[in-house]
């Protein structure tokens, strides 16, 4: 274009509506008459800045990733600390699955029993206030908890409530020496008491000394009067040993306890006692018996064997 007039004419005149279209967007912000413009721009040259960017962003990437590289190790110990940690929660959880699989069993004896049961958790275990086999739960006066009440598990009878405190209590194993319980043979009226042999099996004196027993019945509590110290039906164990009976007028028993008293953890303290007596009803299914293989053999003339007839033609 020629240096003339009309030209130099028409520059002035783009340069002051340039400058007037800047001074309206400015006044406007963002109700800004150009703003639609602006947008269909963008919606133009939008695609071919995104191209430049892609051949720029990989030596901006990295300068970036040297930078953060410092950053990037601190987060990976990190999450290898949050692993760690997982795998220590998840360990945690197989305890509360076992926990939960203890609970589900004793509240199962308590529904079949009827027994009202106030939850606890052993939190220690030893030797205290004179008693050799003793657990300290974590239920008090405060939960209702008496001296002389019975304690279940999943498994049977753990023993019975000695001392109690605000917030624990102490309970008498029924593997002590001190301790005694009444007890009912299964599908019978024998009665005996059982005493507390430390880590050995629980001994049985039978009121009846011709009574007929033999190894593998179960026994379960008898019950006592106004159901303290002791509720009837809970299950106490299996007869292991039968002494022969000698006349006397009693007949001594060894019983395998149900319960593992060393390793107890959830337990139940009976605050009520049911409205009757279960019987048998608590005591777990009888195991199936184990068949036995039976052998047959079957004896077959040998081929080889002369024949009486042969021997005497051959003499």
């Amino acid at each position: 274009m020629r240096d003339t007039r009309e030209s130099r004419l028409l520059l002035v005149l783009l340069i002051a509506v340039a400058f007037a279209l800047i001074t309206v967007d400015i006044r406007g912000g963002e109700d800004s008459p150009v703003d639609g413009a602006r947008q269909g721009a963008a919606t133009v040259f939008g695609p071919i800045e995104s191209g430049v960017s892609a051949a720029v962003d990989p030596v901006g990437n990295a300068v970036s990733a040297i930078r953060d590289s410092g950053e990037r190790h601190d987060r990976l110990a990190t999450l290898e600390k949050e692993n760690a940690a997982l795998k220590a929660r998840l360990g945690s959880d197989d305890r509360s699955r076992s926990r939960l699989k203890q609970l589900d069993k004793m509240l199962k004896i308590a529904g079949q029993g009827q027994y009202g049961i106030k939850g606890a958790e052993v939190i220690a275990i030893g030797a205290a206030q004179g008693f050799s086999w003793t657990i300290t739960v974590d239920v008090g006066a405060n939960d209702g908890i008496k001296r002389d009440m019975t304690v279940l598990n999943g498994e049977g009878l753990v023993g019975r409530v000695t001392t109690v405190g605000p917030n624990t209590a102490t309970v008498l194993l029924a593997s002590d020496p001190d301790f005694t319980v009444g007890t009912r043979m299964e599908s019978g009226d024998e009665l005996g008491f059982a005493s507390g042999q430390g880590d050995r099996p629980l001994r049985v004196e039978l009121l009846n000394g011709k009574a007929e027993v033999k190894k593998g019945d179960r026994l379960v509590t008898f019950g006592s009067q106004a159901d303290r110290p002791f509720v009837p039906g809970v299950p106490v164990g299996v007869v292991s040993r039968v002494d022969p009976s000698g006349g006397g007028l009693t007949r001594t028993l060894y019983v395998t306890p149900y319960v593992g008293f060393t390793k107890l953890d959830i337990v139940g303290v009976v605050v009520e006692a049911p409205k009757k007596d279960p019987r048998d009803t608590v005591l777990p299914p009888k195991p199936k018996p184990t068949p036995r293989p039976t052998v047959t053999v079957t004896v077959t003339p040998s081929a080889e064997a002369p024949v009486d007839g042969q021997n005497q033609q051959e003499q």
